[in-house]
Protein backbone atom coordinates (compact mmCIF):
# COMPACT_ATOMS: atom_id res chain seq x y z
CA UNK A 1 0.00 0.00 0.00
CA UNK A 2 1.01 3.48 -0.86
CA UNK A 3 0.57 6.65 0.84
CA UNK A 4 0.53 9.79 -1.16
CA UNK A 5 2.35 12.96 0.44
CA UNK A 6 3.42 15.90 -0.43
CA UNK A 7 7.07 17.48 0.16
CA UNK A 8 9.31 20.26 -0.35
CA UNK A 9 12.85 20.08 -1.97
CA UNK A 10 15.36 22.35 -3.08
CA UNK A 11 15.26 23.07 -6.94
CA UNK A 12 18.98 22.01 -7.26
CA UNK A 13 18.10 18.79 -5.92
CA UNK A 14 14.59 18.54 -8.09
CA UNK A 15 16.86 19.06 -10.92
CA UNK A 16 19.52 16.34 -10.17
CA UNK A 17 16.15 13.70 -9.77
CA UNK A 18 14.83 14.85 -13.33
CA UNK A 19 18.75 14.47 -14.47
CA UNK A 20 18.30 10.85 -13.34
CA UNK A 21 14.61 10.00 -14.73
CA UNK A 22 15.95 11.66 -17.95
CA UNK A 23 18.75 8.77 -18.31
CA UNK A 24 16.32 6.23 -17.44
CA UNK A 25 17.94 5.44 -14.19
CA UNK A 26 14.59 5.89 -12.58
CA UNK A 27 11.29 6.08 -13.64
CA UNK A 28 9.30 9.09 -12.21
CA UNK A 29 10.02 11.76 -8.99
CA UNK A 30 8.51 9.42 -6.72
CA UNK A 31 9.87 6.26 -7.24
CA UNK A 32 13.50 7.92 -6.93
CA UNK A 33 12.86 9.91 -3.54
CA UNK A 34 10.82 6.11 -2.54
CA UNK A 35 14.01 4.29 -3.21
CA UNK A 36 16.39 7.39 -1.18
CA UNK A 37 14.22 7.23 1.34
CA UNK A 38 14.20 3.62 1.71
CA UNK A 39 17.89 3.34 1.20
CA UNK A 40 18.21 6.05 3.84
CA UNK A 41 16.33 4.17 6.34
CA UNK A 42 18.03 0.92 5.73
CA UNK A 43 21.84 2.89 6.41
CA UNK A 44 20.36 4.43 9.47
CA UNK A 45 18.71 0.63 10.99
CA UNK A 46 22.25 -0.96 9.98
CA UNK A 47 24.28 2.19 12.11
CA UNK A 48 22.23 1.55 14.90
CA UNK A 49 22.85 -2.27 14.65
CA UNK A 50 26.50 -1.57 14.78
CA UNK A 51 26.82 0.71 17.21
CA UNK A 52 24.74 -1.84 19.99
CA UNK A 53 27.12 -4.41 18.44
CA UNK A 54 30.05 -2.24 19.32
CA UNK A 55 28.61 -2.06 22.95
CA UNK A 56 28.90 -6.22 23.45
CA UNK A 57 31.77 -7.57 24.99
CA UNK A 58 33.76 -10.36 23.32
CA UNK A 59 34.84 -12.42 25.89
CA UNK A 60 31.62 -12.40 27.75
CA UNK A 61 29.54 -13.11 24.31
CA UNK A 62 32.28 -16.51 24.07
CA UNK A 63 31.36 -17.61 27.65
CA UNK A 64 27.29 -16.90 26.82
CA UNK A 65 27.63 -19.30 24.21
CA UNK A 66 30.32 -21.52 25.61
CA UNK A 67 27.71 -21.97 28.87
CA UNK A 68 24.74 -22.45 25.96
CA UNK A 69 26.75 -25.05 24.37
CA UNK A 70 27.83 -26.81 27.57
CA UNK A 71 23.71 -26.95 28.61
CA UNK A 72 22.83 -27.67 25.06
CA UNK A 73 25.23 -31.12 24.69
CA UNK A 74 24.66 -32.24 28.72
CA UNK A 75 28.31 -32.19 29.31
Amino acid sequence: MKSKNTITLDEEIVKQLDYLIMQQAYKNRSQTIEEAVSEKLDRLKRGRLARECAKLDPVEERELAEEGLWEVSGL
